[in-house]
């Protein structure tokens, strides 16, 4: 299965989660859903976090998950409130919207959830994956 595959039918495709992405744990891109841009940069404090436990900036500052357009045309990194972490994932939340963020040993997979749907379900989906992806040794 590509990628790609993943974002489309294992995530999207379970009508559980609205955007998705699959970065390297160095940044990189591997697959994501059309108009859902996570900058390298974001990634790597993810990860940096991850690899370090220390959350204290999240707590304080929240966590910057992928980019929006604002009305002036500029590009604006779209802020979530950090809610809990488990060993292999991060839970955040904004008003209706939240996202889940599972670390494995190759990769992060960051997925959204929007209004109308759950954030458990969305926690779900992305945690069975993850646990997927771990056994296969990614």
């Amino acid at each position: 299965m590509s990628w790609q595959s993943y974002i489309d039918q294992s995530l999207l495709g379970t009508g559980q989660v609205a955007k998705a992405a699959i970065h390297g744990l160095d940044g990189s891109p591997w697959a994501t859903s059309n108009g859902f841009k996570v900058t390298p940069e974001q990634v790597q404090k993810i990860v940096n976090a991850f690899n370090s436990g220390t959350l204290a900036e999240f707590y304080t500052s929240g966590m910057y998950i992928g980019t929006e357009t604002t009305e002036s045309g500029t590009e604006q990194e779209i802020k979530y409130k950090f809610i809990k972490q488990n060993g292999k994932a991060f839970y955040v939340k904004e008003g209706d919207t939240g996202a889940c963020v599972f670390k494995t040993n190759t990769c992060l997979i960051i997925a959204v959830y929007e209004d109308g749907m759950q954030a458990g379900n969305c926690n779900d989906v992305v945690e069975k994956l993850g646990d997927y992806l771990l056994e296969c040794n990614f």
